[in-house]
C-alpha cells in the first residue's frame, strides 16, 4: 500500500472515531453527536451551519463563487441494539450502538476536511454530516435544506467486512436495492381454543399466509433478478386457550428492477385478497415506499477510480459482483445530482465476517486513513476535472 497523505492524521482519527463510538444516538437525535463534529471543525478552522436537532452539519471548504463545489457525506445515527463487543470503549448508551459504522464515516471526512484544509483543491468542498440515515431519509432533510444547491457532485462511501483493509469498492450503476416495507393485518373471529369451529383462527391464516409468501421470489421471480421479501416481525394472540382475532406480519421487500417490484406488490395483494377469501379472514396490506436504489453515475465513478489508483494502487479497487439487497439513503441525492458511492474494506480478521447491523460489529482501524486519504484525493479529482 503507498503511503498515505492521511498517515499523521491516524492517532488523531482514532480519538475522533473512539469518541463518537462511545455516544450513539438514534436517527434525529444526534445533539453531542453534531456538537463533536462542530468542536472539530472549529478546531481546524473550517466554517459550518447547524440548525439544531434533527438537521445535518455543514461545512464549507473554499468560498469561491466562480469555482465548482463538490459535497462529502458521511451519517451520524446509530442504530437501537445492546453491544456485545466489549471494547474499552463501548457504547455509554444503554440500547444503542453504532452497529453501522457511521462513527467511522464521520472520522473519514473530517480526516479528510484536514487535509483539505491545509492545502486547499481547486474549487469548493461541501462537509456535510447527515442525520438520520438508519431511519427517516435524513438526506431528504439535507436536500429540502438547499444547501446542496450548486453542488457538481456528491461522494460517500461504507464501510463493511466484505472487503480487506486497503480494498474499495467501486462500480457504475446501481449499487443498493430499492426497499419497501408492508404491514399486514389478519382480521379472523376470536373463540375458545377448545372450540375452534365457531372461530376464524388468524394465527392459523397468518403461518399459511408466511409459507406462501416465501415462494413469490423462489417461483415467481427469473433467478437472476436479485429480490427478497422478508417477513420481520409477527404478532398474535393474547393466550394459549384463546384463539387469535387477529395477527400481525411486518416484513421488506428489496429488489433491484421495476418490473419485479411491482411483481412482487401486486403478488402480496393477490395472496392477501386470496387467503382472506379462502379462509374466511379480512386480510389488510399496505406496501409503503422505502428508499430507492443507490445508482452511481459514469463519470463520477470513474472520478473515485482514478482516486483510489491514486490513494491505494491499482491492488485497492475492488470488484463487486452484483449490487447489495440492503438499502441506503444516499439514493435521494443521487436523483438530483450526480456522484459515487463506494464501499471501504474495514475486515478485522481474515475471514472472520460479522456483519453490518450486528451487536458485534467493529472495524479495523485503519480503515479511517484509507477513508479519509479517498474522501480527500476524490474531492480534488472531481474538482479538477470541473474546471476543465
Amino acid at each position: 500500500m503507498p503511503a498515505l497523505k492521511s498517515e499523521a492524521l491516524y492517532p488523531h482519527l482514532q480519538t475522533l472515531r473512539r469518541a463518537f463510538h462511545r455516544i450513539p444516538e438514534l436517527a434525529f437525535e444526534e445533539v453531542r453527536t453534531a456538537e463533536m463534529i462542530i468542536a472539530e471543525l472549529e478546531r481546524l478552522g473550517i466554517p459550518h451551519e447547524y440548525a439544531g436537532k434533527g438537521s445535518g452539519v455543514i461545512g464549507r471548504i473554499g468560498h469561491d463563487r466562480h469555482a465548482p463545489t463538490v459535497a462529502l457525506r458521511a451519517d451520524m445515527d446509530a442504530l437501537p441494539g445492546t453491544e456485545t463487543t466489549q471494547l474499552p470503549f463501548a457504547s455509554e448508551h444503554a440500547g444503542c450502538m453504532h452497529a453501522c459504522g457511521h462513527d467511522a464515516h464521520m472520522t473519514m471526512v473530517l480526516g479528510a476536511a484536514a487535509l483539505l484544509h491545509d492545502s486547499p483543491p481547486p474549487g469548493n468542498v461541501l462537509l456535510v454530516f447527515q442525520p438520520a440515515e438508519e431511519r427517516g431519509g435524513g438526506s431528504r432533510v439535507i436536500l429540502k435544506s438547499g444547501v446542496l444547491n450548486g453542488v457538481r457532485a456528491i461522494f460517500g462511501g461504507h464501510v463493511t467486512h466484505h472487503y480487506a483493509v486497503g480494498e474499495i469498492m467501486i462500480a457504475p450503476g446501481v449499487i443498493t436495492a430499492q426497499s419497501d416495507r408492508f404491514l399486514i393485518k389478519v382480521h379472523g373471529r376470536g373463540g375458545h381454543g377448545a372450540r375452534p369451529h365457531e372461530a376464524t383462527d388468524a394465527v392459523v391464516v397468518t403461518g399459511l399466509l408466511i409459507t406462501a409468501i416465501q415462494t413469490l421470489v423462489s417461483r415467481e421471480i427469473n433467478p437472476v433478478y436479485p429480490s427478497v421479501v422478508t417477513i420481520g416481525r409477527v404478532e398474535a394472540g393474547s393466550a394459549a386457550n384463546v384463539i387469535a382475532e387477529e395477527a400481525i406480519l411486518e416484513g421488506t421487500i428489496r429488489s433491484t428492477l421495476p418490473e419485479v417490484r411491482a411483481h412482487l406488490h401486486s403478488g402480496l395483494q393477490r395472496m392477501c385478497k386470496a387467503f382472506g377469501e379462502v379462509h374466511n379472514a379480512k386480510i389488510e396490506l399496505r406496501i409503503s415506499e422505502g428508499y430507492p436504489p443507490v445508482v452511481n453515475s459514469p463519470r463520477e465513478t470513474e472520478l473515485a477510480r482514478r482516486a483510489v489508483l491514486a490513494t491505494l494502487g491499482e491492488s485497492g479497487i475492488a470488484a463487486m459482483d452484483y449490487p447489495s439487497m440492503g438499502s441506503e439513503d444516499f439514493s435521494f441525492y443521487l436523483q438530483q445530482l450526480p456522484g459515487c458511492y463506494v464501499r471501504f474494506g474495514a475486515r478485522i480478521r481474515e475471514n472472520e465476517y460479522i456483519p453490518l447491523h450486528s451487536p458485534a460489529f467493529d472495524i479495523d482501524e485503519n480503515v479511517l486513513k484509507i477513508g479519509a486519504a479517498f474522501f480527500n484525493q476524490v474531492a480534488r479529482e472531481a474538482l479538477t476535472e470541473y474546471r476543465r
